[in-house]
């Protein structure tokens, strides 16, 4: 089996591709089978998130695009900015992954996200199309400001009192 263990700089060159929907891209291990047919064991480093475009290097110097799959999902567009941006914060307050487009917003299809929407008066397609979130503002996982507040206090000393 082929061993895919590095993630390459941008480029145009691939011998390979890989097509994984937005679930299966957030995982560092992994394995798949590329266009080609063959069996391969994605081991990159721990969280690592896969995009559409990406190129990664596998053990016999083969290099693998990565192709974001066709998923259901909701295209979300209004007919103001304003509601669009209600949209986003109503769904950003359930830590819904979203995409942002220049005039859309897109989401994984769930019915219950779908009637809240459309409560707030946007238009909901629902397509087949990549699903490619933001990665979230530092970069990476899940975080709130409030973390960084228990990464720079002191742990909190109890005193017994005699």
């Amino acid at each position: 089996m082929l061993n895919i263990t590095q993630r390459l700089p941008p480029g145009e060159q691939y011998d390979d591709q890989l097509l994984l929907p937005f679930e299966r891209r957030q995982k560092s291990r992994l394995r798949v089978r590329l266009q080609s047919g063959d069996e391969a064991a994605l081991m990159l480093e721990r969280g690592t998130l896969l995009r559409g475009g990406d190129r990664l290097m596998a053990d016999d110097g083969r290099i693998v695009q990565v192709v974001a799959a066709d998923e259901a999902v909701l295209h979300v567009s209004a007919s103001n900015p304003r509601q669009l941006a209600r949209a986003a914060y109503h769904l950003g307050n359930r830590h819904v992954p979203l995409q942002v487009g220049p005039d859309w917003l897109r989401l994984e299809q769930d019915h219950v996200l779908k009637e809240m929407l459309l409560g707030l008066g946007v238009t909901i397609l629902e397509q087949n199309a990549p699903f490619e979130p933001e990665a979230g503002a530092y970069g990476g996982g899940h975080r709130h400001h409030h973390d960084d507040e228990l990464l720079i206090r002191p742990p909190l000393r109890l005193r017994r009192h005699a």
